[in-house]
């Protein structure tokens, strides 16, 4: 964390916010679009970053609006607290990985069990597939911006590596054990 006490989260509302003042829940859809393949982020996260970072100086929040909703804007301390996040460049990798969790801990689960919820992961990795090789054609056709694009490369370079990986696993891992 910074010293003006950003996180990752705090900083990619602060990024979103370089393109103009908008709500809390115009930044949870904005997320969804844009990060939410890589980056889990509620909207109380939201709401709360927004709290954190008004009291900060970070964002100054506008007039309340329709539904109670109120637009935030960045500040100049906020666009130097991005810029020092970003200055120090991404901490290192942690997953958090449910699939592998499941695959880990399968000798406990049963083969018989593991391998339905196998096949429905590849599933749902090909779903994700097709609809980033979709979204891919949509952002080319309105020329997205390359960062965005790249992204979304790594998504699709992702989702066809687990495919590929579900695709190896044996039978030691998806078959009844011998009685």
């Amino acid at each position: 964390m910074s010293e003006a006490g950003i996180n990752s989260t705090a900083a990619s509302l602060l990024g979103f916010l370089h393109d103009g003042p908008l709500t809390g829940w115009e930044l949870v859809a904005r997320a969804e679009r844009t990060i939410g393949p890589f980056w889990s982020l509620t909207r109380s996260q939201v709401y709360r970053e927004l709290s954190h970072m008004a009291g900060l100086g970070l964002v100054a929040p506008g007039p309340v609006g329709r539904r109670e909703s109120r637009p935030y804007e960045i500040t100049d301390a906020g666009r130097r607290a991005f810029a020092d996040w970003a200055a120090g460049g991404p901490d290192a990798a942690t997953m958090r990985l449910p699939l592998l969790l499941f695959v880990v801990l399968g000798r406990h689960i049963g083969a018989d069990r593991l391998a339905p919820m196998l096949a429905e992961q590849r599933r749902r990795q090909a779903e994700l597939l097709a609809g980033y090789q979709r979204a891919r054609n949509q952002l080319r056709a309105a020329g997205a911006d390359p960062f965005r694009l790249a992204t979304l490369e790594y998504g699709i370079t992702v989702a066809r590596a687990t495919i590929r990986w579900l695709d190896g696993l044996g039978p030691q891992l998806t078959a009844p054990p011998d009685n």
